[in-house]
């Protein structure tokens, strides 16, 4: 029998790896290990390095799973001999003559960027904006999400690596439909472009938390596809 395939995850701008903190129980509890990797937003090279990190350091033949920015690191990433599968959540996932910006640029600009604030050397998620990026969840939680976020360098999106995992990899993308932070729209053709199997669910841009259970069966799907 194959091996239980790891997950590696890879969080986005304004998140941490506790962003996933909804999935990793059951995907323990189900025989997987599993990685949320920490990565600073410092630089995308330094991103990419951490979550390889991960992939390097886990068992078996690996999922990677990434949230908005994070799509463009498991993009990169995943071009790893044991990556087997990816997994897109709201998230990014730019062509290899294309930066993170510029795949944004060909969509509409969504209502969280009128809510940010350049301050310190970072780009600063403003309470007001909580709402465009994880509002229906409750208040609380909203509160929690924005207090824990890790906040990035302001060129993050314009910098580039080579790899384009999904040339390569069998793809799974979860458009997320009432999305205000990434825009769905870039989030449906990138699936389409990728050949991803895709799934709409009406929810904001974190899914993960507001919609765990749609989630994790298909993070479980694609993680099948590697252990057959």
């Amino acid at each position: 029998m194959a091996s239980r395939a790891s997950i590696v995850f890879a969080h986005g701008l304004w998140a941490d790896g506790s962003c996933f903190n909804k999935l990793i129980p059951a995907l323990q509890a189900e025989g997987h290990v599993v990685s949320s990797s920490q990565h600073g937003l410092d630089s995308l090279e330094s991103d990419v390095a951490c979550v390889t990190r991960s992939i390097d350091y886990v068992p078996g033949p690996v999922v990677l799973v990434g949230h908005s920015y994070g799509g463009t690191l498991i993009t990169k990433a995943g071009v790893h001999d044991r990556v087997g599968a990816l997994v897109y959540i709201a998230a990014l996932g730019p062509d290899e003559d294309e930066t993170s910006q510029e795949q944004q640029n060909k969509f509409p600009r969504t209502p969280v960027f009128d809510h940010i604030d350049v301050s310190h050397g970072r780009i600063w998620l403003k309470e007001s904006g909580t709402g465009d990026f994880c509002g229906d969840l409750p208040p609380a939680e909203q509160k929690l999400v924005r207090a824990v976020g890790a906040v990035p360098v302001p060129d993050l999106f314009d910098q580039q690596v080579p790899g384009t995992a999904w040339r390569t990899k069998p793809s799974w993308c979860i458009v997320a439909n009432n999305d205000r932070t990434v825009h769905p729209d870039l989030e449906r053709a990138s699936a389409e472009r990728m050949g991803a199997k895709a799934y709409d669910v009406d929810s904001s841009h974190v899914p993960m938390l507001s919609n765990p259970d749609f989630v994790l069966d298909v993070i479980r799907d694609a993680a099948k596809s590697v252990e057959a």
